[in-house]
């Protein structure tokens, strides 16, 4: 058996309803280059919950939005990480409004997101970080892996359609603070364990 080393890959997309299926094609894209196919179906999921929820809180709901509707504060990041032996699968978005687990009804059509979330994963939590917004993460753990992923993979790049990648200004260099943040306060807990 070999560790599996630190891995992390993020991307930054405009909040709208279509950053969703875009997130989801980023953690299959990613887990694939990473040999973590096996994790694809509760990563995915996880993912996609996490970032419909990022885009009812600061994003635009509607479906068609107009690309002049689209302001710097409609930037949201998700980001993929393996660290000792747990995936964690991580949305940073600008709204410090904590998400609300629900116990919705029976007939209810929407707020499950957070029990699937809470069901796959080992943890998750939201994290304040000191740019602002907040980074909501879940870690779910990994199978050891006989091989470890190769460190420079060959592979084609992930394309998303046109108006969803979130342009580079003020709010995109947040969401990367944001992310960083987080990487560094969850990778020095866990070397204190």
């Amino acid at each position: 058996m070999h560790p599996v080393p630190l891995l992390a890959a993020s991307l930054r997309l405009v909040a709208v309803p279509t950053a969703v299926a875009c997130s989801r094609m980023f953690v299959r894209h990613t887990l694939s280059r990473w040999n973590l196919q096996d994790q694809q179906e509760s990563a995915t999921l996880v993912m996609s919950e996490l970032v419909t929820n990022a885009v009812k809180a600061g994003g635009l709901t509607e479906p068609d939005p107009k690309p002049w509707q689209i302001k710097a504060e409609h930037v949201i990041a998700i980001q993929l990480r393996v660290l000792d032996g747990s995936l964690f699968v991580e949305v940073w978005d600008r709204t410090p409004e904590m998400p609300v687990l629900q116990h919705p009804g029976v007939n209810a059509t929407s707020g499950r997101g957070l029990l699937l979330v809470e069901a796959l994963a080992e943890q998750w939590n939201v994290y304040g970080p000191p740019v602002g917004g907040k980074v909501v993460w879940a870690e779910l753990p990994l199978e050891p892996s006989a091989e470890p992923p190769p460190h420079d993979p060959p592979h084609k790049p992930l394309l998303l359609p046109h108006g969803v990648r979130a342009p580079q200004g003020p709010v995109e260099l947040q969401a990367r603070q944001a992310l960083l943040d987080h990487l560094m306060v969850t990778t020095l807990e866990r070397r204190r364990r």
